[in-house]
């Protein structure tokens, strides 16, 4: 059984557009690869065949993933969130005590963490340390590049 997830109405509205592509015109372009492939004479000896049919399997397997990830995911009513404590879609001000540095993201579902656009997953070690924290606390974490401590400056939405 899979983990339920919570997302944003804009992120699961992606996951949803993105397996939509995936069904319709991703599938379609799949079959009329092979079928091109397929009209170039023997299969054993086609690499053309063969990758079309790679690319079926890779694209069969996120249709699987992203139904089972709409499936199990949740919307957030983003006005019942708690901003007194870190939880998902809070946006989290913390400061590298070691490095003096500050920082600002938003903790989000695994699928819609982007680095580029400050949203980190929930599940990842900075995101997991900062879970339940409130402002004013500090928090140890343990990260692929060592230890590391913040502290949570502001939590808001």
């Amino acid at each position: 059984m899979s983990e339920i997830s919570y997302y944003t109405k804009a992120g699961l509205q992606r996951l949803k557009n993105e397996l939509y592509e995936l069904k319709s015109k991703g599938r379609k372009d799949i079959s009329k690869q092979i079928a091109e492939a397929r009209d170039k004479g023997d299969l054993s000896e086609n690499a053309e065949y063969d990758a079309a049919k790679d690319a079926q399997g890779h694209l069969e397997a996120r249709i699987s993933m992203l139904e089972n990830v709409v499936g199990n995911a949740r919307e957030i009513d983003e006005s019942t969130i708690d901003t007194s404590k870190v939880g998902i879609l809070s946006k989290v001000k913390i400061k590298n005590l070691k490095m003096g540095a500050t920082f600002t993201y938003t903790l989000v579902a695994e699928e819609e963490a982007d680095i580029k656009l400050n949203k980190i997953s929930v599940k990842s070690p900075i995101g997991k340390g900062l879970l339940g924290k409130k402002p004013g606390e500090k928090a140890d974490i343990q990260t692929p590049g060592g230890s590391m401590t913040f502290e949570i400056l502001e939590i808001g939405l």
